[in-house]
């Protein structure tokens, strides 16, 4: 029997190599951030032609590299960031382990630019596919230049399997807010195409992140604070009323490095148990720094999930900081015992001055004479009928008076409803219930009228019937880079629904026209749930797009839990709803009513 093993082509091995590292242009450009980042810069610009297919290119004016370190950057675990293995214990770098340059030239064309702090001349560097195509001097800026080009020409799999650009470069600004949020001291610039997205000067945390997301966060967040011998812990949480469904930002930092982490998104949201809605999440950026030693980042290609040491303790000081911080501003239920600053009220002291004391007074009514007689009785009392029927029957008769009108313990428990209200009931606010010939029903009124909307809307679509209703004054809606990149894909959709939008410049858009029927609804929060909403559904065909924002739409214009209803609504509600075919489930699958028939009460009452 021959030999069957046998070592794989350093191209090939490269390039399965380079699949767990870029698995599309986002990775590229969070690898090449992180390395302008760890090469000291201060200013870092991403340029990305056609969602990071045709180029990404990331210009920074770090430390730079030598003709030599220029060549060795491409080879496999060649780094500058650790030597021994015991530096993986201190790292305070964002890269270590040498792959990142590999990987992406295995799979892609690169050109490097860079020249060294202080040196004459810099260096042009071209690679095609882990194949060295030229090395040359060349008149370039302190710092660094790469150009990565027609990713994944050599795997037209891959490349194949990418999705469309909306969502490619949704993908690629997540990666970019990533570093630009945790490395707020550093001015950011990013540009597609020929538009410039996003342009962040340094600033404080605070202020970065309003940059990112738009004004509307600076009113939204409340500062957190804490420093303790095992961590140190800084950011900022959401107030009770910003919380949302759907469009949360929430973001972990450790030691300047983003990551996931389940068990300490579970200490925020324990802080806000019991203040919110279910279902509703708040916004957090929650940066954590600690002893490097403490924490093993080795674990993930991507590096962002990392393993602590003291786990279960920064989980009891992140939940107490968080608490603290919505007890300090208000945001929670909080008993507060600190007097200082507080008005001082003086405590009256008589002995201090009696002048000021009030004697009591008595005033004497000096016409009253208990002696004199009463008044005469009334004339009209009929004592001789009264004598007649004490001799009659020994006792007085009492007066015929109305029966009491106050309720009695003897009440029925559930009164009978009113004539109106016969056929359906409204139990805490959320339910119906009503009886059909099988038995009784309970309906959750709040997915019932999704699954109504949701109907409607679609039907509409399908029938070209869809109006809309003009606004008086158009509202202004400022989206974030993120949301605006996603809104041209959903532009169609949001037409066939009723929607009219203008883009205004920017990432503003004006809103001038809603689909008819929707309650007083605030148009900017609509617009980002929807887009928050269809986010997930991207890429689509038209039909499934159409309909998951038909769905996002029904969701927001439903009615909400614990709106009281009338006896008119709750029928018409009931007789649209059992008047579709599918009214058993809301679109996502959710139950929308129960029966319970009459072999099954009778069950219950034996």
């Amino acid at each position: 029997m021959s030999d069957i093993i046998h070592l794989l082509p350093d191209h090939i091995a490269n390039q399965i190599a380079a699949g767990e590292v870029i698995q599309r242009p986002a990775s590229v450009v969070k690898e090449l951030m992180e390395n302008a980042v760890d090469a000291g810069a201060d200013q870092i610009t991403v340029i990305i032609k056609d969602a990071g297919r045709t180029l990404v290119q990331v210009i920074d004016n770090g430390k730079g590299m030598s003709e030599t370190d220029a060549r060795m950057a491409f080879e496999r675990h060649a780094t500058s960031k650790i030597a021994a293995a015991e530096d993986l214990f201190s790292l305070r770098t964002m890269g270590f382990r040498g792959e990142a340059l590999p990987s992406i030239a295995a799979v892609a064309q690169v050109e490097l630019r860079t020249r060294a702090r202080g040196a004459e001349l810099g260096t042009r560097l071209e690679i095609d596919g882990s194949e060295l195509v030229d090395l040359a001097p060349d008149a370039c800026a302190e710092g660094a230049i790469f150009s990565v080009k027609n990713l994944f020409f050599n795997i037209p799999a891959r490349r194949k399997f990418l999705k469309s650009n909306e969502t490619e470069f949704r993908n690629i600004l997540t990666e970019f807010e990533h570093v630009v949020l945790a490395h707020p001291e550093i001015t950011f610039r990013l540009v597609h195409g020929d538009t410039e997205v996003m342009n962040l000067p340094a600033a404080p945390l605070r202020r970065r992140i309003v940059d990112v997301f738009g004004k509307s966060f600076n009113r939204r967040l409340l500062p957190v604070e804490t420093d303790t011998s095992l961590v140190k812990i800084e950011g900022f949480v959401g107030r009770i009323d910003a919380v949302r469904r759907r469009g949360y930002r929430n973001y972990f930092f450790v030691n300047g490095r983003y990551m996931r982490h389940p068990y300490f998104h579970k200490a925020v949201i324990r802080a806000y148990e019991n203040l919110t809605p279910p279902g509703e999440l708040p916004d957090y950026f929650i940066y954590l720094t600690l002893d490097p030693a403490t924490i093993d980042v080795n674990i993930h290609p991507t590096k962002t999930e990392i393993k602590f040491e003291n786990e279960q303790p920064i989980w009891q000081i992140l939940s107490s900081a968080v608490r603290e911080t919505l007890g300090k501003f208000n945001a929670a239920p909080s008993i507060d015992f600190d007097t200082e600053g507080a008005i001082d009220i003086p405590v009256y002291n008589p002995a201090a001055d009696r002048t000021a004391v009030r004697q009591p007074s008595v005033e004497v009514n000096t016409r009253y004479n208990p002696f004199r007689a009463a008044p005469p009785l009334a004339a009209d009392r009929n004592w001789e009928k009264l004598y007649q029927d004490f001799e009659r029957d020994g006792r007085p008769a009492l007066p015929e008076v109305d029966p009491p009108t106050a309720p009695s313990t003897t009440a029925p428990l559930f009164p009978e409803p009113t004539p109106a209200a016969s056929n359906c009931f409204q139990f805490r606010n959320r339910y119906i219930l009503t009886a059909l010939k099988s038995g009784l029903v309970m309906i959750d009124q709040h997915r019932a009228h999704v699954r109504i909307l949701y109907d409607r809307y679609l039907r509409n679509v399908r029938q070209h019937t869809a109006a809309s209703q003009q606004l008086l004054f158009p509202e202004l809606v400022e989206l974030t880079a993120s949301e605006a990149a996603l809104l041209p894909s959903l532009l169609d959709g949001l037409h066939r629904l009723g929607f009219e939008l203008s883009p205004m410049g920017g990432n503003s858009f004006s809103v001038t026209a809603l689909p008819t029927g929707l309650p007083d609804t605030d148009p900017k929060r609509l617009l980002k749930e929807l887009l928050d909403s269809a986010a997930d559904a991207l890429p689509a065909a038209d039909d499934a797009l159409t309909e998951r924002l038909a769905l996002a739409l029904a969701r927001s214009a439903a009615i909400r839990p614990g709106r009281p209803l009338s006896a008119e609504e709750m029928e018409e509600m009931v007789a649209t709803l059992f008047s579709t075919d599918s009214n058993q489930l809301t679109p996502d699958g959710k139950p929308v009513l129960i029966l319970l028939t009459d072999d099954e009460l009778a069950t219950r009452f034996k």
